[in-house]
């Protein structure tokens, strides 16, 4: 459970720091940004795969960029639904999605499946030996 929260939070500042960076997102305060951070999770969790699999040859064909217009869809459909969050345009949305995806992929990486922030240690053993 402190892994769903901690991921939540990070998804909730992705969509602040993307509000922060793109002119045509409006973020009206930290919990406008809280509820479309769940949203987007709760559409990623159901909708995405569906619509990810009806697009299948079309993402095949573009290597796999269509999904970054999903995921701006995505955004686009949470900024409908949430007061206080708002996309202006498709463009906007697309450039949106792929800070958030970004940002969240690398603040994620950093968190490990029981909800712990985890670093990677390594030590050099000699030669090309790490460890």
């Amino acid at each position: 459970m402190p892994g769903l929260l901690i991921r939540w939070l990070t998804l909730t500042a992705a969509i602040i720091l993307a509000a922060y960076l793109i002119n045509g997102i409006q973020v009206s305060g930290f919990f406008a940004a809280l509820g479309a951070a769940a949203m987007l999770g709760i559409l990623n969790a159901f909708f995405r795969p569906i619509a990810l699999l009806i697009t299948l040859p079309i993402n095949i064909l573009t290597f796999g960029l269509f999904t970054f217009i999903i995921n701006a869809l995505m955004l686009k459909m949470v900024s409908g639904v949430i007061t206080g969050f708002q996309v202006h345009g498709f463009w906007t949305a697309v450039f949106g999605a792929l800070i958030i995806s970004l940002v969240s992929f690398g603040l994620n990486s950093l968190i490990s499946d029981n909800g712990r922030v985890t670093v990677i240690d390594l030590r050099h053993k000699g030669g090309d030996h790490w460890e």
